[in-house]
């Protein structure tokens, strides 16, 4: 990995083959980087708010208004170097962006808690040919990369004809009356299988977006955008992002630092320090992962030893009142049960505004998971339940390591195609490494399915509510399944506060909130709101 990330000096100029990435600002502050001067001086204001006009006034004299923008910009630079960055937070910008790698998507865009984004879903929106990224490559190398993308998305193809019959099957073994309207249903059935077929695509595939962030944050992207695993693509992406930041307003330009060169990064170092692993000592690595985490997605690893009495000691506090007034088990049921908490039963979350459901912030688990890159993917856009997530660079083998949905399991023909598409994948790796591609371009080839390994922490109170989206029937099946996991175990230990960790419907039916579940039409056609947790089943 250290050889691959060096070369990135050589290549830094380098574009991709694949259509460049596009990068727009479609709604921004008007004059956002007045506005970081304005916040900052109306904390020493003894006379109001202070105006972004009256940071540099437009109807000024020219002369004036260079004065002002010079002092703007020195009082701007202070403030940066010292560290006061807040003033930087109240401007946002909000980015279309097309024509960047999931793998980009994933390592790099939405590996941090502060950014907002919506985009296009591989559940839901069928991938057509030609829609990914392409590395820098030349000659044999090139060839073996289109060849290995289009066996790829050939078995994506095949794959979301030959599910459809078990779909078909489980739906209507959910469904039975629906059968008889096959035809009615058959784009949500198709929708069904290309959401498991979507497995076998590669983290190359291309996805569009709207991504907002404040001006910090951009300012971080540029700063540390050539760390692994994407260096390059990150660079070029964030490139343009910096390009629509000074063509809205150059004062930026003011505290834009360069990016911290790839062999300083602090993940560059700490390699070359210890040394990557080879192989063989990954596979065993990694299986030795596989061996503690048993049949479980998500392992209970750690937890403070005294939860529930914090917890019920801290609603106490809120209230002013002692134990003999609110037992423990009372205290915890206000805050916890739904009948009780009735903010838990609505759409709109509330729990870290209302000051005594703060109190689930005191709490918290310790978990390692297993999942594919794709349900990863998703996983992480619950941003306050964050993880430490793998340099896949330096975990990358020639042995396929990978997840299969369930589904594929129920059907042979389906079960093998899958497998032939992930020979076909790392056949492509192996095949790129032997030929001297960097394992950063390597990476590309990457299917969906590949498996992430990693630690994740959260508090009660956003891991409370992570669990009422992800139980739900409708989530994303290996999530789904990580939640179940998670919440049966916390249940083991603080079975107190895991009684009452449910899916919305299941909140919903405690406060007598109507409709039951609030998904409407997409309503999974189970009343999961009336099975205990052990009972829960699901195949699609």
């Amino acid at each position: 990995m250290i050889a691959a990330m060096a070369t990135l000096l050589t290549h830094r100029q380098r574009a991709f083959l694949s259509p460049a990435p596009e990068v727009t600002i479609t709604h921004a502050f008007t004059r956002p980087f007045d506005n970081v001067v304005a916040t900052a001086r109306t904390c020493y204001s003894g006379s109001g708010i202070v105006r972004d006009d009256q940071v540099v006034d437009p109807q000024s004299p020219a002369e004036k208004q260079a004065e002002k923008r010079r002092r703007r910009d020195d009082l701007a630079r202070d403030l940066y170097q010292a560290g006061h960055h807040t003033t930087l937070q109240h401007a946002h910008f909000q980015f279309a962006i097309s024509n960047v790698s999931r793998q980009f998507l994933w390592s790099f865009l939405h590996s941090h808690p502060f950014y907002n984004s919506e985009q296009v879903s591989q559940r839901y929106v069928t991938v057509k040919p030609g829609n990914y990224a392409i590395p820098p490559l030349e000659g044999k190398s090139l060839e073996v990369y289109r060849d290995t993308v289009a066996r790829l998305q050939a078995g994506y193809e095949e794959l979301c004809r030959l599910l459809t019959a078990p779909v078909a099957a489980a739906y209507y073994a959910v469904f039975p009356s629906r059968r008889h309207y096959a035809g009615k249903y058959d784009k949500e059935i198709a929708k069904k299988a290309q959401e498991v077929a979507r497995y076998v695509l590669p983290v190359a595939t291309f996805a569009y977006l709207y991504h907002t962030v404040s001006g910090l944050t951009l300012l971080r992207y540029q700063r540390i955008c050539q760390e692994a695993d994407a260096p390059l693509e990150q660079r070029l992406v964030i490139g343009r992002m910096v390009q629509e930041l000074l063509a809205l307003d150059p004062s930026y330009a003011a505290v834009l630092e360069a990016p911290i060169e790839a062999e300083h990064t602090l993940e560059y170092q700490a390699l070359r320090a210890v040394g990557a692993l080879d192989e063989p000592e990954r596979v065993a690595l990694r299986r030795d992962f596989d061996r503690e985490l048993a049949d479980r997605v998500s392992l209970l690893v750690d937890h403070p030893a005294r939860n529930e009495e914090t917890l019920a000691r801290s609603v106490r506090e809120m209230l002013g009142v002692g134990p003999d007034r609110l037992p423990d088990d009372d205290a915890i049921r206000l805050v916890m049960d739904p009948a009780r908490n009735h903010y838990l039963g609505e759409a709109l979350n509330l729990t870290t505004l209302s000051k005594l459901s703060r109190a689930m912030v005191h709490c918290h688990y310790t978990f390692r998971k297993k999942l594919s890159h794709t349900a990863d993917s998703q996983n992480q856009r619950h941003r306050m339940t964050p993880a430490s997530r793998p340099l896949l660079e330096s975990h990358l083998t020639s042995e396929p390591d990978y997840i299969t949905p369930p589904l594929v399991l129920e059907d042979d023909a389906c079960a093998a195609r899958y497998r032939r598409a992930m020979e076909d994948a790392w056949d492509g790796i192996t095949r790129l490494r032997a030929a001297g591609v960097s394992d950063e371009f390597a990476l590309y080839l990457l299917p969906n399915a590949v498996a992430v390994r990693f630690t994740e922490s959260a508090s009660l109170l956003d891991l409370r509510h992570k669990h009422a989206m992800r139980l739900c029937y409708n989530a994303q099946e290996e999530i789904w399944r990580a939640s179940l996991d998670e919440a049966m175990q916390i249940r083991a230990v603080n079975p107190r506060i895991g009684a009452h960790l449910l899916p919305p419907c299941g909140l919903r039916v405690r406060t007598a909130a109507r409709p039951v579940c609030p998904e409407g039409k997409r309503y999974c056609g189970e009343r999961v709101w009336t099975y205990r947790l052990e009972d829960y089943r699901r195949v699609i």
